[in-house]
């Protein structure tokens, strides 16, 4: 058995399942390794993302497990035997792992929904923006990395090609700072509104004129999986990128975004608010 030198947060997430399963059914490794016919280490391989699973193994585990969601267990298969190597593999080695994470995360999601309140979400930033959201960075960024994080984020803009559900909030702060110049500014506007006016992208912008909002604490990202469970929920904190799969956390994060989507004005009264705001530019 061949084990991987770095994991993938598609394939870590494929190991936590597995295991939840396994506990699920109150069986241990070694009961669980018995039932295949295999030792303890390979199990524990396979539940930490080191070692890949067969499509047969799995469903072998499945059924031990009693698991009797038949289309879980049919979108842990195609986790487990998709063998996409996507653009962002480009970057393997020149950007850091949660860049590449969130570019699969989203190349597999079945729709997306952010929340941000200081910066325009990443997959509506125009180039300029990004560039001027980057270079804010302590410590600076070296020129290489700056242009590699840019071309990085320009290409992450494919999923909206895509007819993927995308839903946005965005606070009023947001679409009123000035994360570049006045003409960065402008630019960045007029592309979430011409964004906006698609069939399957949904922007709604939390104003300032809203009494007792505390609906959210940071920026949130909620992906799709290709059933409920196997959401994904990624927030951004200083030491880093989490990606949160577990059932009660991400029913908080749901909550949270219907409570900010419902303070929100509706996506025609949101246009007509970043009109008023480029007008002002």
């Amino acid at each position: 058995m061949v084990l991987r030198r770095e994991c993938t947060a598609r394939q870590l997430r494929l190991a936590v399942e597995l295991r939840r399963l396994r506990d699920a059914a109150g069986l241990s490794a070694i009961e669980a390794a018995a039932l295949l016919g295999v030792n303890r280490v390979q199990i524990s391989h396979i539940e930490s993302g080191l070692a890949g699973v067969s499509e047969e193994r799995l469903r072998r585990l499945a059924a031990h497990y009693s698991c009797t969601d038949e289309a879980f267990v049919d979108a842990l298969v195609v986790m487990a035997t998709d063998r996409t190597r996507g653009w962002w593999e480009e970057y393997r080695g020149l950007l850091p792992t949660p860049f590449l994470d969130i570019a699969e995360l989203e190349h597999h999601s079945t729709f997306r929904q952010d929340v941000e309140f200081l910066f325009v979400p990443g997959l509506l930033q125009t180039e300029d923006y990004a560039r001027a959201a980057f270079s804010s960075r302590v410590p600076e960024l070296p020129r290489a990395e700056l242009d590699l994080r840019v071309r990085h984020r320009m290409q992450r803009k494919v999923v909206l090609e895509a007819p993927v559900p995308y839903e946005s909030l965005i606070h009023e702060a947001a679409l009123r700072i000035r994360v570049g110049d006045r003409v960065t500014a402008r630019a960045q506007l007029d592309r979430v509104l011409e964004l906006s006016e698609a069939d399957h992208i949904s922007v709604r912008v939390i104003p300032f004129d809203l009494d007792g909002f505390g609906g959210a604490w940071s920026p949130l990202m909620l992906a799709g999986g290709s059933v409920a469970r196997l959401d994904t929920a990624v927030r951004d904190a200083p030491h880093g990128t989490g990606f949160i799969d577990s059932e009660a956390q991400l029913g908080v994060f749901r909550t949270v975004f219907r409570r900010v989507k419902g303070a929100s004005l509706d996506p025609s009264r949101s246009r007509d608010l970043m009109y008023r705001l480029a007008k002002e530019l």
